[in-house]
């Protein structure tokens, strides 16, 4: 009840706050989620850092729950085998996402996850059977051009790094095709529980296996504890922002994470950018914006109540 009693005073407080404030805010709050994984610098396996951000996960429940909600109703589902599958791919999402973090510089790491509309687009058409018109096929030929201009195969390494932020892509277009194909009868709570007790179990039992797991000192306590709870932070924002306005409206404002992630790896990780990457990262943003502007127009309402970010 006083965990119920502090949300709603939270919300009360944020209540002035138009939902488009609140989902930049939200995604800048990913953001210093990312940059904690960068911050750590390796110095934990990726399955101890991602397990770590799944457990201060569980806090969020609360702030998913709807009346008649029990916290039981995480792990039920009117259909179990896209609930497996949820779990399995927010947790290949999430691992991957703190190897691309640790491995390469914030902006060359998001301009590759940001080829997730792109490929969303691509499975629905091979597994949901919607229509693509032209305005999608060349959003994803855009997205394509752009991720060459990023990665210029053949004149620059192809580091692991690389394949883990575009496997971090798939994986959460996979997450999100999943809801599409079943999301309409599942309850939030539902779709919420598969992306944390997915990655807790997976990861937990790989560290176990691999007998991984080391205690933090202070300072790296710090730092996991801020990966996992600027995570619930941005997802609560964003489940706030999408009470007050159209999902689609608090869309857009993810690609803020590209501008934190510039000025964050000049300030703080002292990487610089160089221009063909920065002209690729633009392409890529451009080719999202335009594969979101084309969702907005051919998907059902019901489909575009997804708040949650899916890695």
């Amino acid at each position: 009840m006083s965990i119920d009693l502090t949300i709603q005073s939270h919300g009360a407080r944020l209540a002035a706050i138009g939902g488009v404030p609140l989902a930049f805010l939200a995604y800048a709050a990913f953001a210093f989620s990312d940059a904690s994984v960068q911050l750590l610098e390796g110095a934990f396996s990726p399955f101890q850092v991602t397990f770590t951000g799944a457990l201060l996960g569980l806090v969020a429940l609360p702030f998913v729950r709807t009346p008649g909600d029990r916290l039981l109703d995480v792990f039920s589902a009117t259909r179990r085998s896209l609930w497996l599958a949820r779990a399995i791919g927010s947790s290949i999402s999430g691992l991957s996402s703190v190897v691309a973090f640790t491995r390469l510089p914030m902006p060359e790491a998001f301009a590759l996850i940001f080829l997730m509309p792109m490929l969303v687009t691509l499975l629905s058409m091979l597994f949901l059977k919607e229509q693509v018109g032209a305005w999608r096929w060349a959003a994803v030929a855009i997205g394509f051009v752009g991720v060459l201009m990023v990665l210029r195969p053949g004149l620059r390494a192809f580091d692991l790094g690389h394949g883990a932020a575009m496997l971090c892509a798939l994986s959460s277009a996979i997450v999100i095709v999943l809801f599409r194909a079943g999301g309409a009868g599942e309850k939030r709570v539902s779709m919420l529980g598969a992306g944390l007790i997915g990655p807790l179990v997976i990861n937990g039992a790989a560290l176990l296996w691999l007998q991984a797991f080391r205690w933090p000192d202070g300072a790296e306590m710090v730092l996991l504890a801020g990966y996992g709870l600027l995570a619930i932070l941005g997802q609560a924002l964003l489940m706030l922002a999408a009470q007050r306005v159209a999902v689609s409206r608090i869309a857009p404002p993810q690609y803020s994470q590209m501008i934190w992630a510039v000025a964050l790896s000049y300030t703080v990780f002292h990487q610089s950018v160089d221009l063909p990457t920065f002209a690729g990262i633009a392409v890529i943003i451009g080719a999202g914006l335009l594969t979101w502007a084309r969702e907005q127009i051919r998907l059902p309402s019901w489909r575009r109540r997804f708040a949650l970010r899916p890695r």
